[in-house]
């Protein structure tokens, strides 16, 4: 086991199901090629081929490389700073319900793929408990849990007592539930989801780094180091792993590191106080605070850094050290992975499509909330490969749009960390 390194996941390291796949030799003609072997391009290739559609995903490194093989796992199916309310008066009633429902089901969508495609992937939905760090974020809790549950899903606003039940940990004011979240094994969902592609038609092929998209006619051309692809379609799915060919992007999101860990292991006697039900939680800190178990008891948890120097060492080990204290837990297991990932969080942390040309689009749902948005974006855009409009979709969708001042403010979310912690530390005395 490669443990404490950035090039492989707890999830890649104890995987059962990993195969090699090859990389492109010669020319392919598809209706549409994917760039990206993540949970975004795999669901649309998946759902595209489904509908009889000719598909070929490009992976420049192995499936599950980026940050879906980097997360922690949780199946979240809300978005993570904004409620409904917010989001129809930003984006109109009939607009922004369209986009509210697209996330309502997209929990549910993961595990009935799980489920119809017999994956193995450690799944259980249990639900995804979100704790209020203070009186005022419990105000919000409540609201949240309400206007979801006003769309059909399966809330509960949650008291001290009851999330105390829940979670094992004291000191929460309350919080809501989801029962429709749930965790599972990021890496072996989405290598069955390249499984099941492959089974409904579409080619997955990895080690092979698009490195020029031309127009051509009425399609694209793409290249490869050992091949060329022909495509009526082009989806960009690389999240933030898109590299130089693609630096427009790179100025429209903010690149933001996540540090993530593992433990040893916990002690059946510990195991059986936190968790009991095996939810997922992240709980509403702006340094934000989450723990799950994996199928071996593990205690996983994640953060961000304020600094690079050294932060590969020392931020999992803070990280550790935060985990201990939050669950009161003076004899935590040693701590046995560390890794990290990027991820592409949004101006308004929506999930949003590109247009980069007739034919060609870049897809972002991640935010925080990966796995259930970009399997539920590739449904939607297996609906785009087959010919319907891109702005009659639910996804918001226009022209990239760069962030002002993106040198300087791609590090803001990390370099303002510490004003988020004290703000949490002031929520919580108050």
């Amino acid at each position: 086991m490669n443990k404490g390194s950035r090039q492989e996941s707890l999830w890649h390291a104890v995987g059962r199901n990993r195969r090699d796949r090859p990389a492109l030799e010669g020319a392919l003609d598809v209706d549409l090629a994917i760039i990206g072997g993540g949970f975004s391009g795999l669901s649309t290739a998946l759902h595209t081929a489904e509908k009889g559609r000719s598909v070929a995903v490009l992976e420049a490194e192995i499936i599950a490389w980026g940050a879906t093989g980097r997360n922690a796992g949780f199946v979240v199916p809300n978005f993570a700073k904004r409620d409904p309310d917010d989001i129809l008066a930003q984006l109109g009633p009939e607009r922004g319900e369209r986009l509210v429902d697209f996330a309502t089901g997209s929990a549910d969508l993961v595990f009935g793929l799980i489920k119809r495609h017999g994956i193995e992937c450690d799944a259980v939905q249990n639900g995804w408990i979100q704790p209020a760090h203070s009186q005022a974020a419990l105000e919000k809790t409540r609201s949240r849990a309400e206007q979801w549950a006003k769309r059909g899903k399966p809330t509960a606003a949650l008291d001290r007592q009851a999330i105390e039940e829940l979670t094992g940990v004291r000191g929460y004011p309350g919080g809501w539930m989801d029962r429709s979240g749930g965790v599972l094994n990021p890496v072996e969902y989405a290598r069955g989801l390249a499984d099941a592609a492959e089974n409904a038609g579409a080619r997955i092929l990895e080690q092979t780094r698009v490195t020029s998209i031309d127009r051509i006619g009425d399609g694209w051309a793409l290249k490869t180091a050992s091949g060329s692809v022909r495509a009526g379609k082009v989806l960009i799915a690389t999240n933030a792993y898109g590299g130089p060919l693609f630096q427009t992007l790179q100025r429209t999101y903010f690149p933001l590191k996540i540090f993530q860990i593992a433990t040893a292991p916990l002690p059946r006697e510990i195991r059986t106080r936190l968790l009991p039900g095996g939810q997922g939680v992240g709980d509403t800190r702006r340094n934000l605070f989450t723990f799950r178990f994996d199928a071996e008891n593990r205690l996983i948890t994640g953060g961000m850094h304020i600094v690079d120097p050294g932060a590969d060492t020392r931020v999992p080990q803070a990280i550790w050290r935060r985990l201990a204290r939050h669950l009161d837990l003076p004899q935590i297991p040693p701590l046995e992975f560390s890794w990290s990932g990027m991820a592409a969080v949004e101006p308004d942390f929506l999930p949003r499509l590109v247009d980069l040309g007739p034919g060609l689009i870049a897809g972002f749902a991640c935010n925080g909330r990966g796995i259930a948005m970009t399997t539920a974006m590739g449904k939607v855009l297996a609906d785009w490969a087959g010919g319907a409009k891109p702005r009659d979709l639910p996804l918001p969708f226009g022209p990239p749009s760069p962030i002002p001042f993106h040198g300087l403010m791609r590090h803001a979310p990390n370099m303002l960390l510490p004003l988020s912690m004290l703000r949490d530390r002031l929520d919580e005395a108050g």
